[in-house]
């Protein structure tokens, strides 16, 4: 992960807060939607609700890994208390390491006995020294103790085809050769399933400050040497472009049509510039408006992405993986800036609401999203302090959306008011919905507003429910967030402001809120 270039026509939503808690009631804002239940659309795969932990701050050490030898319970060196977390919300792939990291990790540097291995200088991130405790078997250890499907990132700023093929056949090779017998020394005898693997991370800046034209070359050739062993399949990404830099995707998808099966973007959210980030907390109404503005526009980018890919590749055979979005702001005061440690409150859970909406719209083409990142750097979907833990607003959300892994996109048209402030507009209503495989229908809304409820009137075409449920997250004000000493303040709860009366569905969102609905029959 490194900075990137914000900037592109927005498909914006509304929001009004004030700073940071909001006085007084307003009038609800008005929203209409129909959904369409017999209009089946593409699958959503579980991957867009994927996760990234890079070798940042406190990200790996002490957020995921403690050490066997730590009084903090764990499992061979990793957290039990993240793993259960993670379990909880069925994690279905995690990236590693990097990220920037990725281009400078030499993997034989992490794998042996953990007092042999080598210190290397993080040269991306403060310049700390790495002592690699955390490699190959300690990852993969992690995504069986969660269930997560491992995405490698391999290097090629640093790297060689050479080192990237020795990786993959280290970990996944079953056979008599060196590299396995190798593994089997280091404690492990079977091959691990490695479905995904990252060839080169932001290739145009920190990975090696390529042109897309250099970088389309040097990943065909990586790619001849990322071979499948022993029933292994891997999904192979091209690292694409950073914000809104389209004109790398177009060389890159033009020039690479052998050896690739995804494509890779990151989209950041900031509000501001990198130069002057906005803060996580304590923020007023007009940063409410400029986040949820940036947040929003990921819409469009992928629009135009898309664009790009059916000029490109007409079949839709390469899918699109925004492997990196989320919120950047501010470090928290005391911190370590280049650790980007910062909180997490109910306007990131807005984000995230809108987001993962979003990213249902676009689910034909696009298979893969990571927030980042999991622990302790930017929106974190879990903080941690030495033996306690957070679970953050981000964290809910992942977990009332998790319905609609794999599940059945159902288009929701949406016709909405917007919340202004000042020159700012956004629609107040941002909406979703899926069929899971046991014929529920689940609707996601999120009031962007953060002062005035909304009043939405839904229709249901193609289908008869007779009960409606749902759980809502949201809390007093635009900046509250759980700490360590309140640790549950933003939780998600009963929502009981929803009725349905044959095909009708009338649903009170309380303002800064995300909602999801089940409908049965």
């Amino acid at each position: 992960m490194k900075r990137l270039t914000l900037g592109l026509s927005a498909s914006v939503i509304a929001v009004s807060v004030a700073a940071p808690a909001i006085a007084g009631a307003q009038e609800a804002k008005r929203a209409t939607l129909t959904l369409h239940a017999s209009q089946p659309g593409p699958t959503i795969s579980r991957h867009l609700y994927g996760q990234f932990a890079e070798h940042l701050g406190r990200c790996i050490y002490g957020g995921l890994w403690v050490g066997p030898e730590s009084s903090i319970p764990n499992t061979r060196g990793i957290r039990k208390d993240v793993v259960e977390a993670l379990r909880k919300i069925k994690i279905p792939n995690l990236r590693w390491p990097g990220g920037c990291f990725a281009d400078q990790y030499h993997w034989q540097d992490g794998i042996g006995p953990a007092d042999k291995r080598p210190r290397r200088v993080n040269i991306h991130w403060g310049g700390v020294v790495e002592d690699n405790r955390f490699g190959t078997h300690e990852f993969l250890d992690l995504c069986e103790q969660t269930g997560a499907d491992p995405y490698v990132a391999a290097n090629v700023g640093s790297g060689s085809p050479r080192e990237m093929a020795d990786w993959v056949e280290y970990m996944t090779f079953g056979g008599d050769s060196d590299l396995a017998r190798q593994r089997l020394a280091n404690g492990r005898a079977e091959p691990w399933k490695v479905p995904f693997l990252g060839i080169g991370n932001e290739n145009w800046g920190c990975g090696g400050r390529m042109t897309p034209e250099y970088y389309s070359d040097l990943y065909r050739r990586f790619s001849v040497y990322a071979r499948d062993w022993s029933g292994n399949r891997l999904q192979r990404v091209a690292a694409g472009p950073g914000g809104t830099e389209l004109r790398w995707l177009d060389v890159l998808s033009e020039r690479v049509k052998e050896g690739v099966q995804g494509i890779s973007m990151h989209y950041y959210t900031l509000g501001n510039t990198w130069q002057d980030k906005l803060p996580a907390t304590a923020f007023p109404e007009k940063d409410w408006y400029a986040v949820l503005r940036d947040a929003l526009k990921l819409d469009t980018l992928l629009t135009d992405a898309e664009a790009i890919m059916r000029k490109n590749d007409p079949g839709g055979r390469v899918a699109l993986y925004v492997d990196e979005w989320g919120t950047w702001y501010a470090a928290e005061p005391g911190a370590n800036p280049a650790f980007l440690y910062q909180q997490n409150t109910v306007r990131d859970a807005v984000v995230a609401g809108a987001t993962l909406n979003i990213l249902h719209r676009h689910a034909e083409r696009v298979k893969m999203a990571n927030i980042a990142q999991l622990v302790n750097v930017l929106q974190a979907l879990i903080l941690t302090e030495g033996d306690k833990i957070v679970l953050t607003p981000t964290y809910h959300v992942f977990d009332m959306y998790q319905v609609h892994h794999d599940a059945t996109f159902l288009p929701v048209d949406v016709t909405t008011e917007n919340t202004t402030l000042g020159p700012e507009s956004l629609p107040a209503i941002s909406a979703s919905a899926s069929r899971d495989a046991q014929g529920r229908v689940h609707l996601s809304l999120v009031n962007l507003d953060p002062g005035a409820p909304a009043a939405v009137e839904a229709r249901i075409d193609g289908a008869t429910f007779t009960s409606v449920s749902g759980r809502v997250l949201t809390g007093p004000a635009m900046d509250t967030h759980n700490t360590f000493e309140d640790p549950t303040r933003v939780q998600p709860v009963v929502f009981e402001g929803a009725t349905l009366q044959g095909p009708s569905l009338k649903v009170r969102l309380p303002p800064r809120s995300v909602v999801v609905l089940a409908l049965g029959s």
